[in-house]
């Protein structure tokens, strides 16, 4: 099953995606009579998801296709999947190539990690906005499979570890790459990745939840980096330094997990963005599986302050 948040009169709501388009839970609601939380971070935190998804695996996805209300494709305006996550949690250099990119050596132990700020936070088709600042020379983007924690929970065993989450998406995470190797301003110091991780619009994820259920094989899927319509770099999850099992187990021993917290899990490379480029994650499994891809425009602040 899918779920999106989409506008609608000036306000995003979650909807469910169909065969021909998004329909609002709303529509389902009224339809129904049901009482299906109405935002999406409203769904998880209730969990109500897995509950949705029996209905809609029953034959709740045949009878999608009768509801009226359905938004068509080609008028869904997408938001991200929705903007108050009580955490972003990012893994860095979670493949050798990426690592490389900016002359690290993976990490062996520990998986690399920081906190995004929810104010990043832009969905499909929002301007990517690269920083006025004068010491911001060198923006990158990654893109990266996100994971969506569905529950509150700790100690959490590598085994159980799909019990936690509620779903996967794409995501977008952006770099300062020229502060974080460092220049005058931070005096070559390599650690201040608060500050290269969370200027705004750094963060791009959705535009759709996409279940377990419908995921053949997590290890199998293929994420692309691409710039500009072409393929910059892809790897599958499997050849990741530490998997989502360990990732979602390893951290729920420490800070433990809120439901609706998003964790990205990596890059195979990143690339560089300038004025004018396209941005773009796309996501492809075993039989046919593929997410809808999440594009974003850049823009350079520099050269356009007017779009501050």
């Amino acid at each position: 099953m899918r779920f999106a948040t989409v506008k609608v009169k000036g306000q995003e709501v979650a909807g469910i995606v169909t065969k021909t388009g998004v329909l609002p839970v709303a529509k389902l609601n009224a339809a129904k009579g049901t009482a299906w939380k109405e935002d999406l971070m409203g769904l998880i935190q209730a969990g109500q998801i897995p509950g949705l998804t029996k209905w809609y695996n029953a034959g709740g996805a045949a009878e999608l296709e009768t509801i009226p209300g359905v938004i068509p494709q080609d008028q869904v305006v997408y938001g991200p999947l929705y903007r108050n996550p009580k955490r972003i949690f990012g893994i860095g250099l979670n493949y050798r190539d990426h690592a490389g990119d900016i002359g690290s050596a993976p990490p062996t132990g520990f998986p690399g990690s920081f906190f995004k700020q929810a104010d990043t936070l832009v969905g499909l088709a929002d301007e990517i906005k690269l920083p006025k600042l004068k010491e911001a020379q060198k923006t990158t983007a990654e893109a990266e499979l996100g994971i969506i924690l569905g529950k509150d929970c700790r100690d959490v065993e590598k085994a159980d570890w799909q019990d936690a989450i509620v779903g996967y998406t794409t995501i977008l995470d952006m770099t300062e790459e020229s502060i974080l190797k460092g220049n005058d301003f931070l005096a070559g110091n390599p650690r201040y990745l608060t500050i290269v991780k969370n200027f705004p619009t750094f963060f791009s994820f959705g535009p759709e939840l996409v279940t377990p259920d419908e995921v053949p094989d997590v290890l199998k899927l293929e994420i692309q980096s691409v710039h500009n319509g072409e393929i910059h770099a892809k790897n599958t999850v499997d050849h990741m330094m530490h998997q989502p099992d360990e990732l979602i187990s390893l951290h729920s021993k420490i800070q433990g997990w809120y439901a609706g917290d998003v964790l990205p899990t990596g890059t195979p490379r990143a690339f560089h963005i300038v004025d004018g480029d396209q941005a773009e994650c796309r996501i492809y499994g075993p039989k046919g599986f593929a997410m809808r891809a999440l594009v974003n425009p850049v823009v350079d602040l520099k050269i356009h302050p007017e779009k501050e």
